[in-house]
Protein backbone atom coordinates (compact mmCIF):
# COMPACT_ATOMS: atom_id res chain seq x y z
CA UNK A 1 0.00 0.00 0.00
CA UNK A 2 1.26 3.13 -0.90
CA UNK A 3 1.66 5.84 1.89
CA UNK A 4 -0.29 9.31 1.03
CA UNK A 5 1.16 12.54 0.48
CA UNK A 6 0.78 15.90 2.64
CA UNK A 7 -1.56 17.45 1.08
CA UNK A 8 -3.33 20.72 0.87
CA UNK A 9 -6.23 19.29 2.89
CA UNK A 10 -3.40 18.18 5.74
CA UNK A 11 -2.12 21.75 5.52
CA UNK A 12 -5.33 23.37 6.27
CA UNK A 13 -6.19 21.78 9.24
CA UNK A 14 -2.33 21.91 10.57
CA UNK A 15 -2.85 25.57 9.83
CA UNK A 16 -6.64 25.95 11.88
CA UNK A 17 -5.17 23.53 14.52
CA UNK A 18 -2.34 25.85 14.45
CA UNK A 19 -4.49 29.05 15.04
CA UNK A 20 -7.33 27.12 17.96
CA UNK A 21 -4.62 25.98 19.97
CA UNK A 22 -2.18 29.31 19.96
CA UNK A 23 -5.12 31.27 21.16
CA UNK A 24 -6.01 29.16 23.60
CA UNK A 25 -2.49 28.20 25.00
CA UNK A 26 -1.97 32.21 25.17
CA UNK A 27 -5.15 32.53 26.97
CA UNK A 28 -3.77 30.46 29.22
CA UNK A 29 -0.68 31.20 29.68
CA UNK A 30 -1.95 34.88 30.46
CA UNK A 31 -4.40 33.81 32.70
CA UNK A 32 -2.51 31.94 34.79
CA UNK A 33 0.42 34.68 34.57
CA UNK A 34 -3.12 37.02 36.10
CA UNK A 35 -3.67 34.28 38.94
CA UNK A 36 -0.04 34.22 40.14
CA UNK A 37 -0.06 38.11 39.82
CA UNK A 38 -3.25 38.82 41.78
CA UNK A 39 -1.79 36.23 44.53
CA UNK A 40 1.38 38.20 44.70
CA UNK A 41 0.41 41.83 44.02
CA UNK A 42 -3.71 41.86 44.68
CA UNK A 43 -3.56 44.36 47.80
CA UNK A 44 -1.07 46.58 46.18
CA UNK A 45 -2.27 50.05 44.59
CA UNK A 46 -1.25 50.64 41.06
CA UNK A 47 1.15 52.30 39.46
CA UNK A 48 0.63 53.12 35.97
CA UNK A 49 3.75 54.78 35.41
CA UNK A 50 5.54 51.73 34.22
CA UNK A 51 3.41 52.02 31.30
CA UNK A 52 5.08 54.90 30.05
CA UNK A 53 8.76 53.79 30.18
CA UNK A 54 9.35 53.11 26.37
CA UNK A 55 12.85 53.20 26.45
CA UNK A 56 14.20 49.87 26.77
CA UNK A 57 15.02 47.75 23.51
CA UNK A 58 13.02 44.71 22.36
CA UNK A 59 16.11 42.73 23.21
CA UNK A 60 15.58 43.75 26.78
CA UNK A 61 12.23 43.49 27.14
CA UNK A 62 11.73 39.58 25.82
CA UNK A 63 15.40 39.18 28.04
CA UNK A 64 13.48 40.56 31.20
CA UNK A 65 10.26 38.85 30.72
CA UNK A 66 12.07 34.98 30.04
CA UNK A 67 14.10 36.18 33.73
CA UNK A 68 10.82 37.18 35.17
CA UNK A 69 9.21 32.95 33.98
CA UNK A 70 12.54 32.06 35.60
CA UNK A 71 11.47 32.84 39.15
CA UNK A 72 7.47 33.03 38.33
CA UNK A 73 6.43 36.18 38.18
CA UNK A 74 2.89 36.56 37.00
CA UNK A 75 3.67 40.05 34.88
CA UNK A 76 6.17 38.00 32.94
CA UNK A 77 3.68 35.16 32.45
CA UNK A 78 1.05 37.82 31.31
CA UNK A 79 3.55 39.19 28.53
CA UNK A 80 4.30 35.34 27.46
CA UNK A 81 0.96 35.02 26.90
CA UNK A 82 1.01 38.14 24.67
CA UNK A 83 4.12 37.41 22.94
CA UNK A 84 2.73 33.78 22.06
CA UNK A 85 -0.83 35.13 20.82
CA UNK A 86 1.61 37.72 18.44
CA UNK A 87 3.77 34.64 17.51
CA UNK A 88 0.24 32.85 16.45
CA UNK A 89 -0.38 34.57 12.96
CA UNK A 90 3.35 34.81 11.92
CA UNK A 91 3.49 31.07 12.39
CA UNK A 92 0.72 30.78 9.92
CA UNK A 93 1.65 33.08 7.62
CA UNK A 94 5.11 31.08 7.63
CA UNK A 95 3.02 27.82 7.35
CA UNK A 96 0.96 29.10 4.26
CA UNK A 97 4.44 29.70 2.49
CA UNK A 98 4.73 25.88 2.74
CA UNK A 99 1.22 25.11 1.54
CA UNK A 100 1.65 27.56 -1.83
CA UNK A 101 4.77 25.98 -2.09
CA UNK A 102 3.54 22.61 -1.80
CA UNK A 103 0.75 23.30 -4.29
CA UNK A 104 3.25 25.20 -6.87
CA UNK A 105 1.04 28.45 -6.39
CA UNK A 106 3.72 31.01 -6.93
CA UNK A 107 1.53 33.78 -6.79
CA UNK A 108 0.85 33.35 -3.63
CA UNK A 109 3.87 32.12 -2.83
CA UNK A 110 5.61 36.14 -3.62
CA UNK A 111 2.49 37.74 -2.00
CA UNK A 112 3.10 35.48 1.28
CA UNK A 113 6.87 36.09 1.09
CA UNK A 114 6.73 39.69 0.98
CA UNK A 115 4.19 39.37 3.95
CA UNK A 116 6.57 37.66 5.46
CA UNK A 117 9.59 40.47 4.32
CA UNK A 118 7.15 43.32 5.88
CA UNK A 119 6.77 41.32 9.32
CA UNK A 120 10.88 40.82 9.47
CA UNK A 121 11.62 44.50 8.31
CA UNK A 122 9.04 45.17 11.13
CA UNK A 123 10.81 43.72 13.70
CA UNK A 124 14.04 44.71 12.55
CA UNK A 125 13.01 48.04 13.20
CA UNK A 126 11.69 47.52 16.41
CA UNK A 127 14.89 46.02 17.54
CA UNK A 128 16.91 49.08 15.91
CA UNK A 129 15.09 51.24 18.45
Amino acid sequence: MEKEKFGERDFQQLIGNLLRYGVWISLAVAFLGGIVYLSNHGTETVNYSKFIENDRSIFQVVTSVFEGIATFQGESLIFLGIILLFLTPVLRVILSLFSFLLEKDYLYVGITLVVILIIGVSVWLGFAH
